[in-house]
């Protein structure tokens, strides 16, 4: 299936509970899935950045997802190997559960690209989501549920968020500009009130003054 095949002004948007219960289930089971709209890719085996080339998905689109093989770091291990040629994928917070009418299905693990090698890598800004389901959701199989997991990629967008934290600095910074050129308005006010009320004072204790002397002449 090719992106042409779909129809005009089609949007890809699932719900977690979607993508676990009906697109993964399906694709563990061998069963067929009515919009074969997610291709199998070994994500592993690829940069974040080559991934869209590969997608169903009109390439407008801002996230891909993908079918990929888990592939095992260890022979006789459970831990995924995640390292790309340029990188790797590294996890990134606490797996959350995905649920179903009240009951467990899945779970969802957020995972950064990092370019590099661990633990010198630089961090990126593309992002995956992978979906597991669970062993109970899986019919009369051994270990079917590790056979394949489903991911969404997407790269985030930091442009605005950086031109809002920018701005939000600029704002307090001239806030805090603003305040202390009021500061210092009062301050030369109150100087200048003081240094009035103080000249006043000199000339009133000095008019009494001439006013005593001239008085003793007499």
């Amino acid at each position: 299936m090719a992106p042409a095949d779909l129809p005009p002004g089609f949007r890809f948007h699932p719900t977690d509970e979607e993508l676990v219960n009906y697109y993964l289930k399906r694709k563990v089971h061998g069963l067929s899935i009515e919009l074969d709209i997610i291709p199998e890719v070994d994500l592993y085996k690829c940069e974040p950045w080559e991934l869209a080339e590969k997608s169903f998905l009109p390439s407008r689109d801002s996230e891909w997802y993908f079918f990929g093989p888990r592939d095992r770091k260890y022979p006789n291990g459970c831990r995924t190997n995640r390292a790309t040629q340029a990188g790797y994928w590294k996890s990134t917070g606490k797996d959350r559960r995905v649920n179903y009418q009240n009951r467990p299905i899945g779970m969802k693990k957020t995972l950064v690209y990092y370019k590099g090698r661990a633990p010198q890598g630089l961090r990126t800004n593309w992002v995956m989501h992978e979906y597991r389901i669970e062993e109970s959701e899986c019919e009369n199989t051994m270990g079917i549920q590790d056979s394949y997991a489903l991911c969404r990629v997407f790269k985030k967008n930091v442009a605005f968020g950086e031109f809002h934290k920018q701005k939000q600095g600029e704002c307090s910074s001239s806030q805090a500009k603003e305040k202390q050129e009021q500061f210092t308005n009062v301050r030369d006010a109150g100087q200048s009130s003081g240094s009035s009320e103080h000249g006043k004072d000199n000339s009133w204790m000095q008019f009494i003054s001439d006013d005593l002397w001239c008085n003793k002449t007499k």
